[in-house]
């Protein structure tokens, strides 16, 4: 099952529009402009990304596809591509977007392995994909399968990505090893749990202990699979140190957070364990005491999906997103989302700011034209515009 809150704003909200454009929107009968969110600046979010019309794409080169964006996460990256704390850049106003599934609407003369309604992910770093309309060589894009549900494409390329990568290039698990994870509740997180269920590995996994819904969380993790799902202030105590010993020898201990957690982390390792680092959210230095490094002769990596992407092929990828897509058709790796069309975009932004979230935000980039779809209605069905529904995948 879908768990998917999909935001149809309708009401006094003028279906997400904002007012001043809702009523412009109403006077043009109904005609939809083409949009983009673009970055013209470093800063805020709220100050980096402006919403703004512009020019579809009418012809493509001989190499180049022609592509409609379908839908677009708003990921941790586009925050820090905002601020400029990226580990990459491009020339500005650009448009923003890393993450995202779109469709091909037009080819080039001399491309051979993608057509028209194919559904395309970026395989080329900031791309831009808050668009809906723009144009790309082929070789920076890759193909995925159309089966699976829309969020789910949008959202396939880099923390499910992140996630099956760390299972495998750094340790060689097998069926009754243990790994450790902080930020169990991320995406990558979520899929942490679910793949190395797969594989027959057990999984330690921990939350912030400041969340107030720690309960909540925890019996989530579980019902996904997680085998011991704790807060963080949980880890440097005896009580963790018996449910270690008992699990067995930890192999692979995975840090998006950084600071003191990792620390308590690293004391738990087994000798010879490696620990990959692939984020900062609290933004503190990663911490590990020489003497646990030295005496157990840890390895400490990092590892970064759109490092990953450029090293290797296309092919390569291809066959992991296939993976993974089957593993999402065969519903043993589940997210949660919450969608909101490209015309609410700062709302979009302001909701995947808010903190202790469960659901991933992503944007509807070809969204319909709410408006004409609000003013064929009764008045009585107003309230159809702000529903919730789980369709089965």
């Amino acid at each position: 099952m879908q768990r998917l809150l999909y935001f149809r704003l309708g009401g006094s909200r003028c279906l997400g529009l904002g007012r001043e454009v809702a009523i412009k929107r109403a006077q043009a009968s109904h005609s939809l402009a083409t949009l983009a969110v673009k970055h013209t600046k470093l800063g805020a979010v709220s100050e980096a990304y402006t919403l703004e019309e512009i020019q579809p794409v009418e012809a493509v080169g001989a190499t180049e596809v022609a592509l409609k964006f379908l839908a677009a996460p708003i990921n941790p990256a586009d925050v820090n591509v905002a601020q400029g704390n990226y580990g990459m850049s491009k020339e500005l106003p650009s448009i923003a977007g890393i993450e995202g599934v779109a469709v091909v609407e037009k080819v080039g003369s001399s491309v051979r392995n993608l057509q028209v309604d194919d559904w395309v992910l970026p395989h080329k770093a900031l791309l831009g994909t808050w668009t809906q309309s723009t144009k790309a060589d082929q070789s920076s894009v890759v193909k995925i399968s159309k089966d699976i549900p829309l969020p789910y494409a949008a959202t396939l390329g880099v923390n499910p990505c992140t996630a099956y990568r760390m299972l495998r290039d750094f340790v060689d698990l097998k069926a009754g090893d243990v790994i450790m994870q902080n930020g169990a509740n991320s995406m990558v997180g979520y899929a942490v749990i679910q793949m190395a269920r797969e594989m027959g590995v057990k999984t330690i996994n921990i939350v912030r202990t400041e969340r107030p819904d720690t309960d909540i969380v925890t019996r989530l993790l579980s019902n996904l699979g997680g085998d011991v799902n704790i807060t963080d202030d949980y880890v440097n105590t005896r009580g963790f140190k018996e449910i270690a010993d008992e699990f067995g020898p930890i192999k692979l201990a995975l840090d998006c957070v950084g600071g003191e957690t990792v620390t308590h982390m690293s004391r738990a390792l087994a000798p010879g364990a490696t620990i990959v680092t692939y984020g900062a959210m609290s933004k503190k230095p990663l911490t590990v005491p020489f003497d646990v490094v030295s005496s157990k002769m840890l390895k400490m990596r990092g590892f970064w999906i759109s490092k990953w992407m450029e090293e290797n092929s296309i092919e390569d990828r291809s066959k992991m997103l296939n993976e993974i897509s089957q593993m999402i058709r065969e519903q043993k790796l589940r997210f949660f989302f919450e969608m909101h069309d490209l015309d609410d975009f700062q709302h979009a932004v302001e909701k995947s700011q808010e903190p202790y979230q469960f659901r991933k935000v992503v944007l509807n980039v070809n969204f319909p034209d709410r408006m004409k779809e609000h003013d064929s209605k009764d008045e009585r069905e107003y309230d159809q515009f702000d529903v919730l529904y789980d369709p089965a995948v």
